[in-house]
């Protein structure tokens, strides 16, 4: 059995968005998150996470279903399923993020900020590979100097976090610790252009969700302390986290969506069987022994997902695709 929170019975989720088609990065942490639901015998919930309004597309929805149904990672509630939590899709919850920020107004945490794209990108990560944290400019700001900026550019919404340590175990790298002011800073909840944060929306859907298990890429472990900060101000249970390693191709960078030959709708028009793209995964992510083809119901028995490997996974590796 997956330990859960508080012994909850296990509510996991695949939250893709609908950006581009399905690739092997995406497989692999919906191949994890799908295997604890079934140790477990919990549940396992598809959620639409499109409120990337300029990228995302209907027809991406469509293909990320067809591709996890050909692969057999069937999901039990959510999308085109619907269930007691729904709806599954952000651009359909936007009620529910407002709803969200006014909390943390009547909570005295949030302010305006008006700084510029170029400014931010010029602040904090002074070394290379370091998390940017903001510098708090636009919270320093006096009533005077907030009105003169507010007639000039519309704000985005940043809440201002307290002088706190948020410690949790990620259930593949280990014990986490992070100083919110140092390491997190001032995080943004609603874009400039009136549009809802990730930070935001992510935590209200998991919250309200009852999800208690969250799988994603380790590309996202620097982003959690501030949520679970966030799911604790708005009245929450933060969920037990497990992060996968990266998909990375020769030059050590991760995959994306943009790149060619390496998505399932292009590996399966190659010939290749969904039951040997999962099981290559499987063994390189290093939770199957040994290198076999094993069909979804085979590796629910033969995969162990305490030996997840926390390296990031050259996808020569995986031995797929032409």
């Amino acid at each position: 059995m997956i330990d859960q929170p508080e012994g909850r019975p296990l509510r996991g989720r695949y939250a893709p968005s609908p950006t581009g088609y399905l690739h092997l990065g995406n497989v692999l942490a919906a191949l994890v998150a799908w295997l604890e639901g079934r140790k477990s015998g919990g549940t396992f919930v598809l959620r639409i996470e499109d409120i990337d309004t300029e990228r995302s597309r209907e027809e991406y929805v469509r293909a990320l279903c067809e591709d996890l149904t050909w692969l057999g990672l069937h999901w039990d509630e959510g999308e085109g399923l619907g269930g007691s939590y729904g709806p599954y899709t952000q651009s359909a919850r936007y009620g529910r993020y407002e709803a969200a920020l006014a909390r943390l107004r009547a909570l005295g945490v949030l302010y305006p900020c008006f700084c510029t794209r170029a400014r931010l990108q010029g602040v904090g990560a002074p070394h290379p590979g370091e998390r940017q944290v903001y510098d708090g400019r636009c919270y320093r700001l006096s009533p005077e100097e907030r009105a003169a900026e507010a007639a000039r550019r519309a704000p985005s919404v940043r809440v201002h976090v307290p002088p706190e340590t948020i410690s949790f175990v990620d259930a593949t790298y280990g014990q986490q610790k992070a100083d919110l002011r140092r390491e997190v800073g001032d995080f943004r909840v609603r874009r400039a252009d009136g549009l809802y944060a990730y930070a935001l929306a992510v935590v209200v859907d998991d919250m309200e969700m009852g999800i208690t298990s969250v799988v994603r890429g380790r590309d996202l472990l620097g982003e959690t302390a501030g949520q679970i900060w966030l799911m604790r101000a708005l009245g929450g249970t933060p969920p037990r986290y497990r992060h996968v390693p990266m998909l990375v191709d020769k030059m050590g960078l991760r995959l994306s969506k943009r790149q060619k030959g390496l998505t399932v709708r292009e590996l399966r028009e190659q010939g290749m069987r969904p039951e040997e793209i999962l099981s290559a995964l499987a063994w390189a992510s290093g939770i199957l022994p040994e290198r076999k083809v094993l069909s979804p119901a085979e590796l629910v028995g033969a995969c162990d997902l305490s030996r997840l490997r926390r390296e990031d996974i050259a996808v020569d590796a995986l031995g797929l695709g032409k």
